[in-house]
């Protein structure tokens, strides 16, 4: 469904980046509830992210934040984005499974004075 409406390589310019690699992203950009530079950041922080978008940082980067939005704005455009979420839950309905929302928690440790009590 997505195909119909995504770039094709013409020769000129970049070639535009896989479409399934897009829809990985944008789909755990939405499970996570990522914002458009939040996934960016997590596919360089998470490797079980990378590995599932299928990006090997040593030999690519991650795509850019505007990149990913520009693929929002194409399936929004298209009436795209409840097409792909109801076939992503039937598929996983089919399999007694169901999506929710997650949440991918950033620890940040800091030196900090021993108590004065």
């Amino acid at each position: 469904m997505i195909a119909l409406f995504y770039p094709k390589v013409d020769g000129a310019g970049r070639p535009p980046i896989g479409l399934a690699r897009m829809l990985r992203m944008y789909v755990t950009q939405q499970c996570f509830g990522l914002s458009d530079e939040g996934i960016e950041d997590a596919i360089y922080n998470s490797q079980s992210i990378r590995a599932f978008v299928g990006i090997d940082l040593g030999h690519e980067s991650a795509p850019d934040a505007t990149t990913l939005l520009k693929f929002h704005h194409l399936l929004e455009a298209n009436g795209l984005t409840r097409q792909i979420f109801d076939t992503i839950n039937g598929h996983l309905a089919e399999k007694g499974l169901m999506m929710r929302e997650g949440t991918i928690v950033d620890a940040t440790l800091i030196a900090a004075p021993p108590s004065t009590k």
